[in-house]
């Protein structure tokens, strides 16, 4: 009796694996990050560059997770790798960086609800009601915070009410998410309206001196990205986040003791969820860039670019349309990335690396209760510090999930070493993932000469120190717990 309390049921079928992969790497970042990151950082040319070397590591990586998780099939993904080849304090810290990848995408989408109703209301600002106060230039509101806060919590109640009704909903939110940005993507082809010569300074420029020079798009070419350094720096400052970009891909092994098919089909999954990723990336940003001839002067305004390219092609109906997908992104992100999240701490506190509480199964949902309660906990931080936190956000996820990957090729290796396989493929594409992931590492944590808006800001230097606090004190109160095993 004691057993079936504590497994996790398998429900999930390749459709609802798929959607929630899907969902977790698209969420509020192909519709948000246009206008705050990949046009002025990369512009259009530098982000579909980042995006596709960025899918093709991706996929690279990903041979590395088919190949571990049916022989590690439990919650936990590369946690339970990493435990089983390097040992339980590696198997901790990458855990607990992979906690931050997969968490902090939560309060990420949650920031952005409040952006989808202001885009959407026009005028009226329904939900900006009893200014709180205001966060690095944000000013944050009562009226977002409560409402992004009832999805959080409501999502988080589904999560725990069983994953096969979970799963559903995501592949609906997934399904209206592909043919929102499919549809985007066929109005910008046809359209007059949508034009190459609009997608100029193709590299993007430096946002901060065109506005603290109050430039417009007439002379926005003196503050373009130009030259090899300037162009090395739009491509890497985007391929350095590609790890959060497509970190969804990651949620799938954490899920796995919940699979009701063959784990043969993982790499498949794993590869398409990739592909659909990088092409919605790279479609939004480009059709927002041509449909636009004044895009810099939007982006340096703040406007939500997205969505004003797509009223420009499609009127009031390009309005819906993205209101459609984004809020299906916003809700298939929180929902999977709570699912991955949830997982691993329940894994986590299983094997006693957390405190015994986080491992609790619901007797009646068979589902991980109390992670998922920890998970809605901390996600709601994400409506109080605001919009602007979506960078710090950014970098965290960045770095867990490139730790994550770093472990699971490395894992790979070593299990090749263990068995004793002749599989000189594998090894070789393992090799390059560690690689990889080593290289990601470098530029998001390590300030390089002449590469601008590559690394981490401050903010995410505090956040990932406080982070590494956190973790080192689980770590001492847990740590005689789970070596005693």
């Amino acid at each position: 009796m004691e057993k079936k309390e504590t497994e996790l049921k398998r429900q999930l079928n390749p459709m609802s694996v798929w959607a929630i992969a899907f969902g977790c790497i698209i969420g509020w970042g192909s519709f948000i990050n246009p206008g705050k990151k990949f046009l002025p950082n990369s512009g259009v040319a530098g982000t579909a560059i980042s995006m596709v070397l960025g899918a093709v590591v991706m996929i690279i990586i990903a041979f590395s997770y088919a190949y571990m998780v049916p022989k590690f099939p439990k919650a936990g993904g590369e946690f339970n790798f990493t435990k089983n080849c390097f040992g339980k304090t590696a198997a901790f810290f990458c855990g607990w960086f992979l906690v931050a990848a997969y968490l902090t995408n939560v309060p990420m989408n949650s920031t952005a609800i409040g952006l989808i109703v202001d885009g959407l209301d026009g005028d009226a600002n329904i939900l900006r009601f009893n200014y709180l106060y205001e966060i690095a230039g944000f000013k944050v509101y009562l009226g977002e915070m409560l409402f992004a806060g009832f999805i959080l919590i409501l999502f988080g109640i589904f999560n725990i009410i069983g994953v096969q009704k979970a799963g559903f909903i995501q592949t609906i939110l997934a399904a209206l998410l592909a043919i929102s940005a499919f549809t985007l993507f066929a109005a910008g082809l046809i359209s007059s309206k949508a034009k190459g010569i609009n997608m100029e300074p193709v590299w993007g420029f430096d946002l901060a001196a065109a506005k603290a020079n109050n430039a417009v798009t007439e002379n926005i070419g003196q503050f373009a990205h130009s030259g090899k350094a300037g162009i090395m720096s739009a491509i890497l400052a985007t391929f350095a986040i590609t790890p959060w970009a497509y970190v969804g891909f990651g949620t799938i092994p954490q899920a796995a003791e919940e699979f009701k098919f063959s784990y043969k089909k993982v790499m498949f999954i794993m590869t398409v969820a990739i592909l659909f990723g990088g092409f919605v990336y790279i479609s939004n940003n480009t059709v927002a860039a041509a449909a636009l001839a004044n895009w810099p002067d939007r982006v340096i305004a703040g406007d939500w670019v997205v969505l004003i390219a797509a009223e420009e092609l499609l009127g009031t109906f390009g309005k819906v349309l993205i209101g459609t997908g984004v809020s299906c992104a916003v809700l298939s992100g929180i929902m999977g990335f709570y699912l991955a999240s949830s997982r691993l701490i329940y894994s986590m506190s299983r094997d006693g690396y957390l405190p015994k509480w986080f491992g609790k199964i619901d007797k009646r949902f068979a589902t991980p209760k109390n992670a998922m309660l920890f998970c809605v906990l901390i996600s709601l931080s994400g409506p109080v510090l605001g919009r602007e936190a979506l960078g710090w956000f950014v970098d965290m996820s960045s770095i867990g999930a490139s730790i994550g990957y770093f472990f699971t090729c490395a894992s790979t290796l070593k299990t090749l070493r263990k068995t004793g396989e002749h599989k000189p493929g594998v090894r070789i594409i393992a090799t390059l993932g560690m690689i990889f992931a080593a290289i990601f590492m470098l530029l998001q944590l390590v300030p390089i000469p002449g590469l601008n808006g590559v690394h981490f800001c401050k903010e995410s230097y505090i956040m990932l120190i406080v982070w590494i606090a956190i973790g080192f004190a689980f770590y001492l109160f847990q740590r005689r717990k789970f070596n005693a095993e």
